[in-house]
């Protein structure tokens, strides 16, 4: 490791440091693309139950109406946020009906260009 690397190491490992650290927020966004049964990138449009795309507090879109975007309120306690992220996966499965959420990073089969 660098000098530079080591030495923020040590000074985050101090005592007078723990305090600090130990009082962060933890907050998670996930994205999900919405998919078929058959792999295939969902071409219906955002659902309506899931809320405005633009505007809900906890699932959003990003640049396209499959790609969800899950976003937890930040708490100090993670399994809090653990049990809002498992909330709105069960919440938004509940309203997306066949369709599944794409959570790798290579894209599902895709529909051809025009």
């Amino acid at each position: 490791m660098s000098d530079l690397l080591n030495r923020r190491l040590d000074e985050l490992s101090h005592a007078q440091q723990d305090q600090l650290l130990g009082s962060s927020l933890i907050g998670i966004e996930k994205e999900s693309l919405r998919v078929t049964p058959r792999g295939r990138l969902a071409l219906t449009p955002h659902p309506p139950a899931l809320g405005s795309a633009l505007t809900h507090s906890y699932i959003t879109t990003d640049y396209a109406e499959a790609l969800l975007e899950f976003v937890t309120a930040p708490e100090s306690d993670d399994e809090k946020v653990l049990e809002e992220l498992r909330n709105i996966h069960r919440y938004v499965y509940q309203h997306i009906n066949d369709e599944l959420l794409w959570n790798q990073s290579m894209p599902p089969i895709l529909p051809r260009e025009a």
